[in-house]
């Protein structure tokens, strides 16, 4: 009789491989935030590069992350506004806003950032409304890295790093120099602008000519005239 063949359990044994950690592209300036450090507790890959726009890419999300102080006075400076811009180069993005636990949004910034509430509230809406942009608002850096972990978690694609910086034209230009004076939004920019031309004639107007056109805003030239 012939004997029985006998079934190698191990023969066909499938070994499973590991999968791959899900990868965060962080940018370079983040290095040193809690947030990439609490992902890589999380068990995700992290690798840091220079990114043109926003601070993080998960999956194909830009996200742009502030502390809330770090809000507030991106808001003053209008370095928020570029950032906005920029990120309208990718079909999803988020912002941030982190720490609303640890500071709050509204109630500090009229008496230590000379920023009123509602100011706030304005611009809150402008960033939903007029640029398309969702906010999350997180505790800490714990809980942002939870936000990204649960994005990280969805099918990747390919990162679209060839976003660049906006280029302004002439007339936006002259505006942003004009919008970093404090009270100096983009209409009285615009105003300014359109009734004495070029830069150069505004700076040499007299403060009671600019204050016809603006009123009590147009104190804020009188540090053109100031000693450093």
């Amino acid at each position: 009789m012939r004997p029985k063949e006998i079934f190698n359990i191990f023969s066909d044994r499938k070994i499973k491989k590991e999968k791959p950690k899900p990868k965060i592209i962080v940018d370079l300036r983040e290095k040193n935030s809690l947030v990439a450090s609490e992902m890589v507790d999380l068990g995700f890959e992290i690798e840091f590069k220079f990114l043109k726009v926003g601070d993080y890419l998960v999956n194909d999300v830009a996200i742009e992350r502030k502390t809330v102080s770090d809000f507030i006075s991106s808001m003053i400076n209008r370095r928020l506004l570029r950032q906005l811009e920029e990120l309208q180069q990718y079909k999803k993005r988020l912002l941030i806003i982190e720490g609303i636990y640890e500071q709050e949004l509204y109630s500090d910034s009229e008496e230590k950032m000379g920023m009123h509430p509602n100011a706030i509230r304005g611009f809150l809406l402008s960033i939903l409304l007029k640029y398309n942009v969702p906010v999350i608002y997180t505790k800490n850096s714990q809980d942002t890295a939870k936000f990204l972990a649960v994005l990280a978690k969805k099918t990747e694609k390919e990162q679209p790093l060839n976003a660049s910086k906006k280029t302004l034209s002439k007339k936006e230009r002259m505006q942003f120099i004009l919008e970093g004076f404090p009270g100096i939004g983009p209409k009285t920019a615009k105003k300014l602008l359109q009734k004495f031309k070029t830069l150069k004639g505004i700076i040499n107007a007299p403060l009671e000519e600019l204050q016809k056109e603006v009123g009590k805003k147009a104190e804020v030239f009188k540090i053109l005239d100031e000693n450093y």
